[in-house]
């Protein structure tokens, strides 16, 4: 009967600590949501014209708001990384947009992998759906080492990927290392070829761009295409001893 009791009450303080999270998290969320839609950020915020405008017209908090933009498209704003990106290159350059960029991400990135490992499988659900979470808390259980590669590749959701490795066995300090080796890759060559530094928008660079554009529609099609045999070979190559379901 004690025994009962205890697991009684144990079931209702979780159901308490749970609803207490996701409350602060709707909340933050919500506060969010709000400050965007008051300060105007949220009707500027879906091409790179709009956030570009919006960065010249903030002045020297520009770039406070362009780093808290990338912070939060990470794990809060639905937006691609590429959009905010290539908006601070036309405002800032390559180099500090690319500096920029990437303390914005990397912070970002921490507070995604410290959410799934603290909040834990309930909050990574609610953030990206229950097939998603577990797609890919099993994918990096059973091939942890492959997260290497996935970050630096264009075809895995890297954000998505970094909540969830949170609920896995993965250290932080091979969580971290991994983002200082792939994230400053991607970003710069972003960076660099949306800014037309080394390929131009005119005369040359032209041609350049058309055979580029070619290729890469074309690897996004086979990568897609391909993505369930490209996974089960990652899995199979760097599969690890922990074989958790």
């Amino acid at each position: 009967m004690v025994k009962q009791q205890e697991n009684s009450m144990s079931l209702k303080s979780k159901i308490i600590r749970s609803c207490i999270v996701f409350g602060a998290i709707a909340l933050f969320l919500t506060l969010i949501y709000f400050i965007l839609v008051w300060t105007g950020v949220w009707e500027n915020i879906n091409s790179v014209e709009k956030i570009r405008q919006l960065i010249l017209s903030l002045g020297f908090w520009g770039r406070l708001t362009f780093v808290l933009l990338q912070f939060l498209q990470v794990t809060f704003i639905p937006i691609p990384s590429t959009i905010t990106t290539l908006a601070g290159v036309l405002v800032y350059g390559p180099l500090q947009s690319a500096f920029l960029s990437l303390s914005g991400i990397l912070l970002g990135s921490v507070l995604a992998f410290w959410l799934g490992r603290h909040f834990g499988r309930k909050l990574v659900v609610f953030m990206v759906g229950q097939e998603t979470c577990e797609k890919w808390r099993k994918f990096l259980t059973n091939a942890k080492y492959s997260f290497v590669i996935m970050m630096l590749l264009p075809i895995f959701p890297d954000d998505i990927l970094c909540l969830v490795a949170g609920l896995t066995d993965m250290s932080w300090a091979f969580f971290v290392i991994t983002n200082l080796i792939s994230r400053p890759s991607g970003i710069l060559i972003t960076c660099y070829l949306g800014s037309g530094d080394i390929i131009p928008f005119h005369g040359w660079g032209l041609g350049i761009w058309a055979v580029l554009a070619v290729l890469t529609a074309v690897l996004i099609y086979l990568s897609f295409k391909y993505q369930k045999q490209i996974e089960a070979f990652m899995q199979k190559k760097f599969k690890t001893k922990n074989k958790e379901s």
